[in-house]
C-alpha cells in the first residue's frame, strides 16, 4: 500500500493525498510520478510489517523565496486620533460610530500610550522608540529630526508599498505646520531618510485626499497606511462627536474598498494619549483579519501594536521596547 503527499514547495502546507491500497503495475505508478512532477512529493512505502521506509524526492530545481505578500494579512491601516482616555470613546453616546466598531470588531480595553505630549507616541508606534523627544517639538527642522530606522524603512526592505495620509496636508512631504495641519501628527517628517529623500518623502507622504483614489483598485493600495486627520477631525480642536463623524464618513470607504473586501485586512483606530494620570486609551481593531465581538482586557502599548505589525509580516523588530512587548495576534482569526 502507498500513501503519497504532494506539497507545495514554499509553504510546505499538503494541497494533495492520495492513499493506493493495492500494489500497481509499475507503468501505472510511474505515470502517477510524473502527472505530479511538477510539485515537491513526499512518498511513503507502507509493507504488511510493522516496518517501512521513506522515500523523499522533488525537482531538481531549489525551491522559490516566499514572495513578500504570502503573509496572511495583505493591508494594514492605523488611523491615530488625539488625546482622549478610554472612558471618553468607550461608552460615549458623542461617539456611536467607535463605539459600534468596537462591538462589532474587537476592542482592546486595557491598550495604553507610551509618553506625553502627542509627537513623542507618534515615534514610538513607527520607530520603537520616542527618540529621545519629550515634547511637541516642530517643524521638524528645529532639531527634531531622527536618524533612525523605522517601520516604513522595514516595510519597504520587505518590498511591501506605505503611505502617510495627512488631511489638510498642503502638498506632498509638507514638513510645516499650515492651519488644521501639524506635523507632530505626522511621523514620518522626523525620519532623516524620508525627509531628506524628496522623492521618496513626495511619493509616500501625501495628502489624505489621495486616499480615495489609491483605494480604487488593489494594485494601487498600499500594503500599510499611517492616516492623520486633521486638528479638527482627530478629536484634538474639536468634539468628539466631530471626529466620530469623521470616522464613520471615511471608514467604510476604506472597510468596503477592493482590497480589504478581498483581501485580509485588517484597520486599527487608536489615540495617540489619554489623560496625564493613566495614559489608558482605547485600539479598535477592525477588518477581515480581526475576530468579531472580541474584547481583550490583556495590557498592551503602542510597542505592542508595532510589534504585531512586525511579527504579522516578518519584519526584525526595531527596538528592545517593541521586541519585548506582548504581541496582539489573540485579536486575529
Amino acid at each position: 500500500m502507498y500513501d503519497i503527499l504532494v506539497q507545495d514547495p514554499s509553504s510546505r502546507t499538503t494541497i494533495r493525498y492520495m492513499r493506493i491500497r493495492h500494489l500497481l503495475p509499475a507503468a501505472a505508478f510511474v505515470a502517477i510520478m510524473i502527472s505530479l512532477s511538477a510539485t515537491y512529493v513526499i512518498l511513503t512505502h507502507h509493507t504488511h510489517t510493522s516496518s517501512s521506509k521513506s522515500i523523499q524526492t522533488s525537482t531538481p530545481h531549489s525551491s522559490p523565496k516566499p514572495a513578500p505578500h504570502t503573509a496572511s494579512i495583505a493591508h494594514i491601516f492605523i488611523i491615530m486620533e488625539e488625546n482622549k482616555p478610554i472612558s471618553h470613546i468607550i461608552g460615549n453616546t458623542d461617539a456611536p460610530y467607535s463605539n459600534s466598531l468596537a462591538k462589532h470588531y474587537a476592542l482592546a480595553s486595557n491598550y495604553y500610550g507610551v509618553a506625553h505630549p502627542s509627537l513623542p507616541n507618534y515615534l514610538a508606534l513607527t520607530s520603537g522608540s520616542t527618540d529621545g523627544i519629550a515634547s511637541d517639538c516642530n517643524p521638524p527642522s528645529a532639531g527634531c529630526i531622527r536618524t533612525v530606522r523605522n517601520i516604513a524603512d522595514e516595510i519597504a526592505t520587505s518590498g511591501r508599498t506605505w503611505k502617510e495620509y495627512a488631511e489638510s496636508m498642503p502638498t506632498p512631504c509638507y514638513d510645516y505646520n499650515a492651519g488644521e495641519y501639524v506635523t507632530k501628527h505626522n511621523p514620518f517628517v522626523y525620519y532623516s531618510d524620508i525627509i531628506n529623500n524628496v522623492a521618496r518623502c513626495k511619493a509616500h507622504v501625501v495628502p489624505f485626499s489621495q486616499l480615495r483614489g489609491d483605494l480604487s483598485s488593489v494594485r494601487t493600495t498600499p500594503d500599510f497606511a499611517f492616516i492623520t486627520p486633521n486638528l479638527c477631525n482627530d478629536m484634538h480642536d474639536c468634539s468628539i462627536a466631530t471626529g466620530d463623524h469623521w470616522l464613520a464618513r471615511n471608514v467604510p470607504m476604506i472597510l468596503d474598498s477592493k482590497a480589504f473586501t478581498t483581501q485580509n485586512s485588517l484597520l486599527i483606530i487608536t489615540w495617540d494619549e489619554g489623560d496625564s494620570s493613566t495614559n489608558h486609551i482605547a485600539a479598535i481593531l477592525t477588518g477581515s483579519a480581526v475576530k468579531q465581538g472580541y474584547t481583550s482586557a490583556a495590557r498592551y502599548t503602542h510597542y505592542s501594536l508595532l510589534h504585531t505589525i512586525e511579527d504579522q509580516w516578518g519584519l526584525p523588530p526595531l527596538t528592545a521596547n517593541d521586541r519585548q512587548a506582548p504581541l496582539m495576534n489573540g485579536f486575529l482569526q
